[in-house]
């Protein structure tokens, strides 16, 4: 029997709805909670039945929870630094019941392949931190701060530690910055993990793109897929068709 909601949440937090299988997340308004880029990063992540998936700076669990409930993946692994985070993590699996298929770890991301050892996932995602250390000024003790900024991991921590974890021919899904394109390609090389497919997210149609999605394979041939602009907004407040479905929300919204 599932147990109460009031044995998962605790003062101060909030429970989502995920519009997905009637799956939850908890969340507290004073700490990181997930965004729009985790939701498209989900939705562009492929993931075959029986394969285990490791999720880098899982935060509060959203990427293992929604794989969960949109694949038939065998497991799904989060790791995460912040002991705050892991914690309320581990009591999102509980209030969904996953605990079969979902684990959170707390721990560094710059050491994964010295926690679970090398070439054991088919399947590694990231939502990492997007700007640089030095870009502009913060709390390094901050949560939101080591959210945005790379403070604890770097992107080329988090392609190393991918590249260990990964088995040959397995797949990394990553969501970052355009502007960022140009280190990350670089990065990715110089792991060996080939870039495969590429989707840029751009918020209306005659705006810039402001995300990007990128699938990668250790080992992999040469020769990458541009898939079609995904635009967010078709009129301020709506969202297009295709958001609409990502969301599991009616196109009214």
């Amino acid at each position: 029997m599932c147990r109460p909601i009031e044995d998962w949440i605790r003062p101060g937090e909030r429970v989502d709805d995920l519009q997905r299988g009637g799956y939850r997340i908890l969340q507290h308004p004073e700490k990181p909670c997930f965004g729009m880029d985790a939701v498209l990063l989900s939705d562009f992540t492929y993931v075959k039945p029986g394969e285990a998936v490791l999720d880098l700076g899982t935060g509060t669990g959203i990427l293992p929870i929604l794989l969960a409930a949109k694949t038939e993946g065998r497991h799904f692994m989060g790791l995460e630094i912040q002991s705050g985070l892991a914690e309320m993590a581990r009591r999102s699996v509980g209030l969904n019941a996953l605990e079969t298929r979902v684990s959170v770890e707390e721990g560094d991301l710059r050491e994964a392949s010295a926690r679970f050892g090398r070439s054991v996932f088919d399947v590694v995602v990231s939502n990492p931190p997007y700007m640089k250390e030095e870009h502009g000024r913060m709390n390094p003790g901050d949560a939101r701060a080591m959210a945005r900024h790379e403070i604890s991991c770097t992107l080329e921590d988090v392609a190393r530690e991918t590249a260990r974890v990964l088995r040959v021919g397995g797949r990394f899904y990553l969501v970052h910055r355009p502007g960022r394109l140009g280190e990350i390609f670089e990065t990715l090389h110089r792991y060996r993990l080939e870039p495969k497919r590429m989707r840029l997210v751009y918020p209306y149609a005659d705006r810039e793109a402001n995300l990007v999605l990128l699938e990668a394979v250790r080992g992999g041939k040469p020769g990458m897929k541009v898939e079609a602009p995904l635009i967010i907004y078709r009129e301020p407040g709506c969202y297009t068709r295709e958001m609409c479905r990502i969301y599991g929300l009616s196109e009214s919204i």
